[in-house]
């Protein structure tokens, strides 16, 4: 990264660049091991300078799970958009998400490691955040797409959106274990559709063989 560059850099801006440049080192190693001092490095900064934008460590970890959730949440989002079918939105949600994680293989890990840790930290407060409002969202759809018909009226939707993220989470960790992240996103659409058969109507079912 140019040094002479970053020194001309707004604060917020600079702010946004140190957490990307978090994600990005958790990507490549474990982020527990991630130091303030491996950051600037990789930055080509001073600690010093470092701090002037944040004042620990804990409060670049918490602006680093905010970059993650709001990042996150607007690709699903945007990618559900225009889309009347609940469970199609459900689906757009679930590739672009898999999409996101494999573009930014450090933000699960980072996310992965707050919600493991024993310290009730900043950070892990936005994580579970992040989880109960993708929940919600998912809920909702569940609903919607039950009073439509293309869910299963006895389906169990708490248990169905459990299972949606669930099954994007195993889908990371293997990718993560494999250190492969591209096999993830081609997987995707095929565990997605062994999701699918399970939540819709035997109606839905019938229209599609």
């Amino acid at each position: 990264m140019n040094t002479s560059r970053q020194k001309n850099l707004p604060a917020e801006e600079r702010r946004n660049v140190t957490v990307e440049a978090v994600v990005d080192l958790a990507g490549k190693t474990n982020p527990n091991s991630i130091t303030t001092a491996a950051i600037a490095k990789h930055m080509n900064l001073t600690q010093g300078a470092l701090f002037r934008h944040f004042p620990n460590k804990e409060a670049i970890w918490q602006a680093v799970m905010k970059w993650v959730a709001e990042r996150l949440m607007a690709r699903i989002e945007k990618a559900s958009e225009g889309i009347d079918s609940p469970v199609e939105k459900m689906q757009a949600m679930f590739l672009a998400h898999v999409t996101f994680v494999s573009e930014h293989p450090g933000a699960p890990r980072m996310m992965f490691g707050e919600l493991q840790g024993a310290k009730a930290t900043p950070a892990k407060r936005l994580a579970r955040a992040m989880l109960k409002q993708y929940a919600v969202r998912l809920s909702d759809l569940i609903e919607a797409g039950k009073a439509r018909g293309e869910l299963r009226a006895d389906l169990d939707g708490e248990a169905a959106a459990t299972l949606f993220i669930g099954t994007i989470q195993g889908l990371v960790m293997q990718s993560l274990i494999a250190n492969d992240m591209s096999h993830m996103v081609e997987d995707a659409p095929r565990v997605f559709a062994i999701y699918r058969r399970g939540i819709i109507s035997g109606f839905e079912q019938g229209k599609g063989e």
